[in-house]
């Protein structure tokens, strides 16, 4: 698109050598100034790039200071070639400027540097967060999501899929987190809710006659910070499939995001369709989490039908799991000091572990160590190997591939949390040892989800994820199975540890939809109540349908190798959910109040 040349002509990033000798007018902000005696250079930088101004005349800048916003009119010219810059695409020449102008006030002394702003408190990068994202990295984000969100709507398109946007103002609805309310003026006392997600819509849709639906969909929880988590809004790639299986969902997210990740992920080698599928209840045994890091090599053993027959009374009538983490036996005793803090730090009452060790490193009186079965030349050490016989011992080096200068540790707890704690213990294990490849990324599926839990509180049964999801095996299932046995269509998209994605086969079927609600406590009544609008449409014929929705924001944190969510997006809350730079959440007047209906308690 041609420029209008009332500000500039060309942009901070645009000069090159072919434009030597022709007039030109640049704007931006004044970043840097060095004044080599009467001689003055000026960066000058906009989105586009930097460009150096040089000036023999001072009072051209008069009330310049650093980020004040200026237009420079001049010649390219050449720069000496001691002061070429190779970095800058246009390091080869300057900008001889004749005459200059401030497009506004001077500004004022600056709270920190906008390019190294990422070593300042956050509060104050989100306080001024315009000068926050002036800064090359911000800018570097910004730009990147930009091009992230065109890919993707891109694929979707490319795949056949409408993108529809669904209403920010809906109705309250249980989707596992908190919502944002909003009094409604017309009708007293009561309230929208900002959507925690587009689920029932994107599920109308697919009742309405659209095949297949996505949007880059806006949603709304109030819940706590993480760092991958942001505690206001975020988005996420939502998308549904009619007439579509699980599979059909899981290949169109390999499809899009092997292309993402391969073209955005700098190089970084992806994991290739298919992605791996791997139910619920392996993933929490053999890896400690339903976000299992397929990085990191470590797995974790099932070792209490094992310890059931082991005289060793801090195992006894638990659950038991092992982690065999090679060449381990030769990290310093520190090693193992610092793994037992931080078991402690977890909630774990001690680590259990038994090293293969060269022969003659045995604690003094052997009484912790033994031969290592079938090579004298090396010794089993540690603390619970006086409880093994010698059969025991070559039988426990079998189960876990224990080789020599091998470790393996133990985990042993109540069984609601002996599974999780092996996990972070094999992530810990991991990292410390150098075993995870910080640099691919590695997807999976987990599938097959637990339709419900018992809630811990209440010991009442519920929904373990999305209650919209079929349960495998239909209405026989929930008319004949315990609860706590039927699995749901439901699946997690995971890369890298980190869950990007829920989703499920929807449960379309009003009988089977009443049956399932039952389950968990609610009667007809309640779900045409809270669900009516599901509930009525699937009367006047629903087609089988699934989808998923992969979130934005988390994928751009592993895109960008950023450890913090609020680093990819352009005006985050903190973590304490306010905006330090508008001041949200704030007062409203007594009028304001009033006209919605509200008093303050």
């Amino acid at each position: 698109m041609r420029m209008n040349e009332t500000y500039r002509t060309h942009t901070c990033g645009e000069l090159r050598e072919d434009q030597v000798g022709r007039r030109a007018t640049l704007s931006g902000w004044a970043e840097t100034f060095r004044n080599h005696g009467g001689v003055i250079f000026v960066d000058l930088r906009d989105q586009y790039g930097v460009t150096q101004l040089v000036l023999h005349d001072e009072a051209l800048l008069d009330r310049v200071t650093r980020e004040t916003v200026i237009r420079a009119e001049g010649t390219v010219v050449l720069r000496d070639k001691e002061t070429v810059n190779p970095k800058l695409g246009t390091g080869q020449v300057e900008l001889r400027v004749d005459r200059l102008e401030l497009l506004g006030a001077p500004a004022a002394a600056l709270p920190f540097e906008v390019n190294g702003a990422e070593h300042v408190r956050e509060d104050a990068r989100l306080k001024h967060r315009y000068l926050d994202l002036r800064g090359n990295r911000m800018q570097r984000n910004l730009r990147f999501r930009a091009e992230v969100v065109d890919r993707l709507r891109r694929n979707m398109r490319e795949l056949g899929f409408l993108e529809v946007q669904t209403p920010i103002l809906t109705a309250s609805s249980p989707e596992g987190a908190r919502d944002y309310l909003v009094p409604s003026r017309k009708y007293k006392g009561q309230f929208y809710a900002l959507p925690q997600a587009p689920q029932q819509f994107k599920q109308l849709l697919m009742v309405s006659g659209v095949d297949r639906y996505f949007q880059i969909a806006p949603c709304f929880r109030d819940e706590d910070a993480r760092n991958d988590r942001s505690p206001g809004d975020f988005y996420q790639l939502d998308y549904e499939m009619a007439f579509a299986t699980q599979e059909d969902v899981l290949a169109v997210a390999e499809t899009v995001l092997y292309d993402l990740f391969s073209h955005c992920g700098g190089g970084r080698p992806v994991s290739p369709a298919p992605f791996r599928r791997i139910p619920y209840r392996e993933a929490m045994l053999r890896y400690g989490s339903d976000k299992p890091d397929l990085r990191n090599p470590l797995l974790i053993e099932d070792l209490s039908a094992f310890f059931a027959d082991v005289a060793f009374k801090p195992f006894q009538g638990k659950p038991v799991r092992a982690i065999n983490a090679p060449g381990c036996a030769k990290q310093p005793k520190s090693f193992f000091e610092q793994m037992l803090a931080f078991a402690a730090g977890i909630g774990m009452k001690g680590l259990g572990y038994i090293s293969a060790v060269p022969a003659g490193e045995e604690d003094p009186g052997g009484q912790n160590a033994a031969p290592y079965p079938g090579n004298s030349a090396w010794l089993l050490k540690g603390p619970i190997v006086k409880f093994l016989s010698a059969e025991q011992q070559a039988a426990l080096c079998a189960l876990v591939r224990l080789q020599p200068g091998d470790t393996v540790f133990f985990i042993s707890d109540r069984p609601q949390a002996a599974d999780k704690l092996a996990g972070q213990i094999r992530t810990e294990l991991g990292q410390r040892l150098g075993l995870t490849d910080e640099d691919r990324f590695d997807f999976c599926f987990v599938t097959d989800f637990p339709m419900y839990e018992r809630d811990e509180a209440t010991r009442q049964i519920v929904f373990t994820h999305n209650p919209f999801s079929m349960p495998q095996g239909g209405l026989e299932a929930l008319e004949t199975k315990d609860p706590l046995e039927i699995l749901a269509w439901q699946y997690d998209l995971v890369c890298n540890g980190v869950e990007l994605s829920s989703g499920a086969v929807r449960n379309h079927i009003p009988d089977i939809m009443v049956k399932a609600f039952a389950v968990a406590g609610y009667t007809e009544e309640d779900v045409q109540k809270r669900f009516g609008a599901l509930y009525r449409a699937f009367q006047y014929g629903a087609p089988p349908h699934a989808g998923m929705a992969p979130g934005l924001d988390r994928m751009l944190m592993l895109l960008t190798k950023e450890e913090s969510i609020r680093d990819v997006v352009a005006f985050p809350l903190n973590g304490n959910a306010q905006d330090p730079l508008l001041g949200a959440p704030g007062e409203v007047s007594e009028a304001q109040l009033r006209e919605v209906h509200i008093k303050i308690r």
